[in-house]
C-alpha cells in the first residue's frame, strides 16, 4: 500500500495541485491584504467610514454582556448574535477580486495556447512517410533498370 501512495504521489498531475494549491493560498492572502488594506479604506471613506467591519446588524447580546453595542469585535468576542454584513461584503470583493484575477489568467493561457496552435498548423509539414517511401522506390528503380519489385500498396 505504502508503494502505491508513493506512485500515486509521484504522478505530475498530484504534485502540480499541491503546488497550485500552495500559490493559491499564498496569492488568496495577497488579494485579502489588497482588499482589506486598500480597497475596502476607499470604499469605506465614500460610504462615511473607514472599517467596513463595522457595519452589522446586532441580533442578541448575550445575558451579563455590559460592553459597547457599537464595537463589532467586543460583541463577536462575546458570543453576541449578529449579522456581520460588512465582514461578508469584504469577503465577496475578495473573491470577486480572485475570480477576476484567475479569469484574467485563463483567458491569457488560453489565447498563448491558441497561438501556439496557430503556429503548429502553419508551419510546413515535411513529406509523409509513404511520399518517402515512394522516392527510395523511385530512385531504387533509377540505379537499377532490371529491379522490378511486385506492386503493392505504393503503387
Amino acid at each position: 500500500m505504502l508503494k502505491d501512495f508513493k506512485a500515486f504521489i509521484a504522478k505530475g498531475n498530484v504534485m502540480d495541485l499541491a503546488v497550485a494549491v500552495i500559490i493559491g493560498a499564498a496569492f488568496g492572502a495577497i488579494v485579502k491584504s489588497l482588499t482589506d488594506e486598500i480597497i475596502m479604506p476607499v470604499i469605506g471613506a465614500i460610504f462615511g467610514g473607514v472599517d467596513f467591519s463595522r457595519y452589522f446588524i446586532l441580533l442578541d447580546t448575550p445575558e451579563g454582556y455590559d460592553g459597547p453595542l457599537d464595537d463589532y469585535a467586543a460583541l463577536q468576542e462575546a458570543g453576541a448574535a449578529m449579522i456581520g454584513y460588512g465582514s461578508f461584503m469584504t469577503a465577496v470583493i475578495n473573491f470577486v477580486i480572485l475570480a477576476f484575477i484567475i479569469f484574467l489568467l485563463v483567458r491569457y493561457a488560453k489565447k498563448v495556447m491558441e497561438e501556439f496552435e496557430e503556429k503548429e498548423e502553419a508551419a510546413p509539414s515535411g513529406p509523409t512517410e509513404l511520399d518517402i517511401l515512394k522516392e527510395i522506390r523511385d530512385e531504387l528503380r533509377a540505379a537499377r533498370p532490371d529491379y522490378a519489385p511486385e506492386e503493392g500498396p505504393m503503387g
